[in-house]
């Protein structure tokens, strides 16, 4: 519309507010009053308000579509695929942390990793690895019913050290394309072991069990999984200009005691987060060099346990964005948002507090899910 029907529309509608005033009054038998000027003011003005409103959004619509990578990358990294960034269907892995298992091998080469308590207050890991290769990935744990819903979200091939009987049978009804080292012996399900794997001597059972993508690889071939298609939370932008990033320096998530705490130290110049674990960076085995990460997300769920003997878990993986919060760390800003889930088929939707879809850095995620705010510290 142009500015001069707009403010032929105004006029319009101040008019049309008056009429409107004066029939209403002459039929409910009251004396008739003249509509001051400065009432109509007030009408034009609110119009003119909404015309700034529109332009306003259309104007971030804009802003948000021009930032917006697309093209030849891949779409859990946003990185662009070429000779040493590849996009070959997600295999979601579970990897253990407790403090045996430390160092672990591998988490600095997955696009996405999320993180979320298990029992005794100990945290897992689904790590999820498209772009790159991971030639040792480990220490490899078992599933759990949860740690299973997260991994669907990306239609990938699921690799973990099996699992206990019950979580066997939810891992077979979500038609995950199962990469287990054990077989189901209770009759739960048919998964069976499918996985190639390796222990290490110098490390103590069970936080010795290894993998690599290039074996399962070879292993989804062999028992006629596809390698092609995926599915991902995220979308991507460029990296906000250095005038534009923020100052928050930290990010704590306090997941249940200290030895599982966990910071994420920002780097202006660098604009990527750098990880600690229970206070010390955290490293990769094979290469000592400590983790970083290109975006942090925290999601605020439902978590309740010990629901059993074993001391397992519950983790609310689906809902709406009216009750879902989430809190978004790029560039060295917060953005507070939300994030939903249909189904446990469907992948995780992220937008900030306007409904907007969030973008974020090309590079490497870490996603942490935690009961309340109260474990959120920036």
């Amino acid at each position: 519309m142009s500015k001069k029907n707009f403010k032929y529309l105004k006029t319009t509608l101040v008019f049309a507010v008056v009429i409107f005033l004066n029939i209403t009054i002459a039929f409910s038998g009251c004396k008739k009053q003249e509509i001051l000027p400065e009432e109509a003011a007030v009408v034009e003005e609110e119009v003119a308000g909404t015309e700034e409103s529109i332009e306003d959004k259309k104007d971030e619509t804009k802003k948000t579509t021009e930032l917006k990578i697309t093209g030849n990358i891949n779409v859990l990294s946003g990185l662009e695929i070429s000779d040493s960034v590849g996009s070959s269907r997600p295999i979601a892995v579970m990897i253990e942390n407790s403090p045996q298992a430390r160092p672990q091998s591998g988490l600095n080469l997955a696009d996405i990793v999320f993180e979320v308590v298990d029992e005794g207050g100990v945290t897992r890991y689904v790590a999820i690895y498209s772009s790159f290769d991971a030639e040792i990935m480990g220490p490899v744990r078992s599933a759990r019913p949860y740690y299973a819903e997260i991994a669907r979200s990306f239609d990938p091939l699921y690799a973990f050290w099996g699992t206990y009987p019950e979580c066997y049978k939810v891992v077979e009804d979500l038609g995950l394309d199962d990469l287990s080292v054990l077989g189901d012996q209770s009759g739960n399900s048919s998964i069976t072991a499918k996985a190639s794997h390796w222990r290490d001597d110098s490390r103590s059972s069970p936080n010795n069990g290894y993998m690599s993508t290039l074996q399962l690889k070879e292993d989804a071939k062999r028992v006629g999984y596809s390698l092609e298609g995926s599915q991902s939370p995220l979308e991507f932008k460029i990296d906000a200009a250095n005038s534009e990033r923020g100052n928050i320096s930290s990010v704590t998530i306090d997941f249940s005691y200290d030895q599982y705490k966990v910071d994420f130290i920002y780097n202006k110049d660098k604009n990527n987060y750098s990880k600690l674990l229970a206070g010390a960076p955290h490293t990769d085995r094979e290469t000592g060099e400590q983790i970083t990460i290109n975006n942090v997300i925290v999601m605020i769920t439902n978590i309740e346990g010990p629901i059993d003997e074993s001391g397992h878990m519950a983790v609310r993986t689906t809902g709406t964005s009216d009750v879902n919060k989430a809190f978004f760390f790029v560039d060295g800003n917060m953005i507070e948002g939300t994030w939903e889930r249909t189904s446990v088929f469907d992948q995780f939707l992220y937008k900030d507090k306007d409904g907007n879809t969030m973008l974020f850095n090309r590079g490497s995620t870490w996603i942490a899910m935690v009961q309340g705010i109260d474990r959120l510290t920036y």
